[in-house]
């Protein structure tokens, strides 16, 4: 069935980016919903607490965008900027409380922390671009609410970030002027010219801009020349080979000049250099990037054996075995019980997660999501992407039911608040349960056989920023573990291929096109796990298996010394960043300081990297110059610190504005600070978090193109019971099975059953009724007969949704967290 969307707007050359803009901040209005074939009683389920992490009502956002009129009049704010010296609100969301203020009202039965916002405004300070954090409450608003500038997260002493690029409409403006000053050359070189009436002209040429901050403050721009695709969004699959430096060091975008033109290999430092260089009987011509089938996304045509008949899928016959509070966004499953919320940055996060009553995690959280690039050409040899600038959250879209995630799912709504307007995202979050090809235990025992079948509740969410879709799961299992995915699809962000023999390609990839070459790249994504194991008093130990030669005495006489191995436990007592141990030769363990289980040990989480392709990375690159400060958390693969309520984040969407003086400078935060509580001279309480990284080093291969498959771009991190339970929980919730083996001997039976004539009997078939032998015995559930699903329930009716137009990041700095104005915008 074919996914229906309005067609897409033919946009001019001059308003171009401004529109794009404009679709991120005034998103789609549409959406769908998910039907409900399941004949089932709606549920009647309350959370036990209000959500004080959930974002902001539409109303609650109305009414701070009118209060912060009025509180801030000397401003001159403007709802609708029609020129990049407006002042401006730009977001507004939730003020998440301080963790210290937040526990009272979970565990102690305390009052609920008092409701803040805050909001980010474009200002002009002393004739300057700069983007500016505040704080407004408490809410709701009454007289003695404020604003007040927003500092104590940043540990830069500073709650603004100077914004380098103040006219987004004019840089796409000066690229589309540079494609039509060099029309002649791009002619020879490409068969195309710039289309100002229609950049989307698929014969045409778009000119993109890559932004460099430099450490003495200056900003450096390269323009590549691209084809727009032919409709497919492989726009990062085409680019051209011509590439334009621009000296932007001054303030005022009429002071930019066009400097070094680059081509195969060679700088030419003037466009006349570069045109005269045409005629010359050893210029090397390179073959275009020219767009075509293979770029497109899908095969309607190709029929291999078997592509006739629908794949298998997962059903849910009676209705979901979670419960789920739709208000609250809050869920409960087997023991486990959380919260869900959502940030603009950052996307899905979890709140107070508990199991069998008892806590575990505070907030598990994306942080940041880097990219940074590596290549021979002077776009890729400098390209980083910090995705939380683009808006994690304000880039879920919705998810396709049956595809994304299963039929049966139950969808969640979010909400953000951008230029004066809620942006409802429709059907953003799913939660669903879900049973693998795999069973959560078995065993084959000389009298019987015993299958658990494996099922596990996942929170999944997709954010597109740009050519990429991250898919992140928080996955939850019956014993009590926690896994964090991540997996990534889309276009990859591709590098021109010249055939140059003096150029270095294969050195940063390889050729994956007639004129295409890959770019190899590391993600690195950063997540927050403030973990509170039975309590928030926790210690984080290593403990290894490192090989000994002891003596025994059972050994002698025969053995004198004997090679084995012992576990040595190593305490981490101060703040550090670890990276994931050779062989797997550490446990990365989180113990509870004071609760211990019914053996006497101490209550603990183990922290591993979990299923995917092999071990999470961290950043290949030491000491990034283009990176400065801004992503220090990046250097190592986990990382434990005290947890304070001035460290909120390991990082802040803004710091892509200022990488080598970041509103939030994570070396201060992993500063060696001690990690030994109780002692008197110390205010550590022994509240640790864990930052750790997912991702993945990735060398795109022939096998990306079109787009990079999500099985082989997943990564994930565990968090696993260790000694938590005084048993597997797992016991008490699993569906399954255990076959009695016919044999002769009088022994492997049910617990509690007695022999008759020797034999093991007695089982009341609960499906027919019937007197059976001893042979079978299910442990929970059973599906029963005469069932019926309605087609929707394999696969939904597709034609029953609408989905307006919207619009995805073009990873420029359009629609990103530098509060871009508007041209025309109403």
């Amino acid at each position: 069935m074919e996914w229906r969307a309005k067609p897409l707007i033919t946009l001019t050359a001059a308003c171009f980016f401004a529109v794009l803009i404009l679709l991120l901040i005034f998103p789609f209005d549409g959406g769908f919903s998910t039907p409900n074939y399941q004949s089932q009683k709606k549920q009647s389920f309350v959370a036990p607490k209000t959500n004080i992490w959930a974002d902001l009502t539409e109303s609650e956002a109305s009414d701070i965008y009118d209060f912060l009129y009025k509180d801030l009049t000397y401003l001159n704010l403007t709802k609708h900027p029609k020129s990049n010296r407006d002042n401006f609100i730009f977001i507004v969301e939730a003020l998440r409380p301080n963790k210290t203020d937040a526990v009272s009202y979970l565990y102690d039965a305390g009052p609920a922390p008092r409701r803040w916002a805050k909001a980010a405004v474009a200002q002009h300070i002393h004739n300057e671009p700069y983007m500016v954090y505040y704080m407004v409450g408490p809410l709701p608003l009454s007289p003695e609410s404020r604003t007040v500038p927003l500092e104590y997260v940043f540990n830069s002493g500073r709650n603004y970030v100077k914004n380098p690029v103040q006219d987004f409409v004019a840089i796409s403006e000066f690229g589309l002027t540079i494609a039509e000053n060099i029309s002649d050359i791009t002619q020879d070189l490409l068969g195309a010219v710039a289309n100002r009436e229609n950049p989307d002209d698929p014969l045409g040429l778009i000119c993109w801009p890559r932004g460099s901050r430099i450490e003495r403050g200056g900003f450096s721009l390269w323009f590549q020349l691209y084809k727009p695709g032919l409709g497919s969004g492989a726009r990062t699959l085409l680019p051209q080979g011509i590439y334009a430096k621009v000296n932007a060091s001054d303030a005022n975008i009429d002071g930019w000049t066009v400097g070094q033109f680059y081509y195969n290999g060679v700088i030419y430092d003037t466009e006349e250099d570069f045109r005269a260089a045409l005629s010359e009987p050893d210029f090397v011509r390179t073959p275009p990037n020219v767009d075509g089938p293979w770029s497109d996304t899908e095969d309607f045509e190709s029929s291999p054996p078997g592509r006739e008949l629908p794949p298998p899928v997962s059903v849910q016959p009676y209705g979901p075995r979670y419960r789920l509070d739709r208000e609250q966004q809050y869920v409960s499953w087997f023991g486990f019980e959380f919260y869900i919320t959502t940030a603009q940055a950052t996307g899905l996060a979890l709140f107070d997660i508990r199991f069998k009553g008892e806590r575990v995690m505070y907030e598990l959280g994306l942080q940041e999501a880097m990219a940074h690039y590596a290549g021979d050409d002077p776009m890729q040899g400098g390209l980083e992407f910090m995705d939380s600038f683009f808006g994690m959250g304000k880039t879920m879209f919705e998810l396709v039911p049956g595809y994304d995630c299963p039929a049966y799912a139950d969808y969640l709504d979010t909400r953000f608040h951008q230029a004066h307007k809620t942006h409802e995202l429709p059907n953003s979050i799913c939660v669903f349960e879900h049973t693998p090809d795999y069973l959560l235990s078995r065993h084959t025992a000389q009298y019987s056989v015993t299958a658990s079948r494996n099922t596990y509740l996942i929170v999944r969410a997709v954010s597109t920023v740009g050519n990429y879709d991250y898919t992140f799961d928080y996955v939850f299992y019956m014993d009590g573990t926690l896994e964090i995915k991540v997996r990534a699809s889309g276009f990859i962000f591709a590098a021109f291929y010249a055939r140059n023999s003096n150029k270095n390609e294969n050195e940063y990839g390889h050729r994956i096109h007639d004129a295409l070459a890959s770019s190899m790249h590391d993600h690195v994504l950063n997540f927050k796990a403030d973990l509170d194991v039975a309590g928030p008093t926790n210690d984080m130990v290593r403990l290894a298996l490192e090989p000994i030669t002891t003596t025994y005495p059972w050994d002698k006489p025969e053995v004198k010394d004997r090679n084995t191995m012992h576990l040595v436990e190593h305490a981490v007592t101060e703040e550090a960043g670890l990276d994931w141990p050779k062989n797997s030769g550490e446990f990365y363990l989180v113990y509870s300081a004071d609760q211990k289980n019914a053996w006497g040990e101490r209550k603990g989480y183990r922290i591993t990297s979990g299923t995917g392709m092999g071990s999470t990375p961290h950043l290949t690159i030491l000491n990034s110059t283009t990176l400065g400060d801004s992503a220090r958390w990046a250097e190592h693969d986990i990382w434990i610190l005290q947890r304070k309520d001035t460290e909120p984040r390991s990082a802040d969407p803004l710091n892509y504005f200022a990488p080598h003086d970041p509103l939030i400078d994570f070396t201060k935060m992993a500063n060696h600070e001690s990690l030994k509580h109780g002692e008197a001279d110390s205010p550590y309480d022994g509240d640790l978090v864990v930052y750790f990284n997912l991702g993945a080093h990735h060398v795109p291969h022939s096998g990306d193109v079109p787009n990079t498959l999500q099985h082989t771009s997943a990564s994930s991190v565990m968090f696993v019971p260790h000694n938590f339970n005084d048993r597997d929980p797992s016991r008490e919730s699993v569906q399954g099975v255990r076959l009695q083996l016919k044999g002769t001997k009088n022994s492997g039976g049910f617990a509690g059953e007695t022999s008759i004539n020797g034999d093991l009997r007695s089982r009341l078939d609960r499906r027919v009724g019937a007197q059976k032998l001893h042979d079978i015995k299910y442990f929970g559930s059973t599906y029963e007969q005469g069932m019926k699903l309605p087609l929707e329930a394999f696969e939904p009716d597709l034609e029953r949704y609408r989905s307006s137009e919207h619009a995805v990041t073009d990873l420029s700095y359009n629609g990103s967290a530098a509060g871009v104005w508007m041209k025309g915008a109403e």
